[in-house]
């Protein structure tokens, strides 16, 4: 009975917690535009956004934690290194669960196509678009 009324607990006390999403880039100062847009969010705890400037300090970020609290990852595609597209491919591999959006400078279909083919959630292109981000992690949050 007494594990019953923890793992209640536990459970009550992780549905109240920030949602972790992971914003990977490589260039910095994207770290300022997330945080400035999403301001709000972050206030008032329904958000929590990590950062990583390469597909491998993701992926090592993700796999330091069994299992990952992050539960959606927003990549860019080209990125010196592990692309996002590998990324994308090795989150997929490792962690079915996390939902994972990605985001390119170029609108081209061959990009989009391997993305959503992939298994990524959304395709956003530079400069983003927001609302349609907001709109998204929003079905993530209820």
């Amino acid at each position: 009975m007494i594990h019953l009324q923890n793992s209640q607990f536990n459970y009550q006390f992780k549905k109240h917690m920030d949602m972790k999403i992971l914003i990977v880039d490589d260039e910095r100062d994207v770290e300022t535009l997330f945080r400035q847009k999403f301001r709000k969010e972050i206030r008032s705890k329904k958000l929590e956004l990590n950062f990583a400037f390469s597909g491998q300090e993701a992926l090592d970020m993700l796999q330091h934690q069994d299992p990952p609290e992050v539960v959606y990852v927003f990549s860019d595609i080209n990125m010196p290194g592990m692309t996002g597209l590998e990324l994308l491919d090795e989150i997929k591999m490792q962690f079915p669960k996390i939902s994972v959006s990605m985001i390119s400078a170029y609108g081209d279909s061959e990009n989009y196509n391997k993305a959503m083919n992939s298994g990524a959630k959304e395709f956003f292109t530079k400069p983003i678009d927001f609302e349609s981000l907001r709109k998204e992690i929003a079905t993530l949050i209820d």
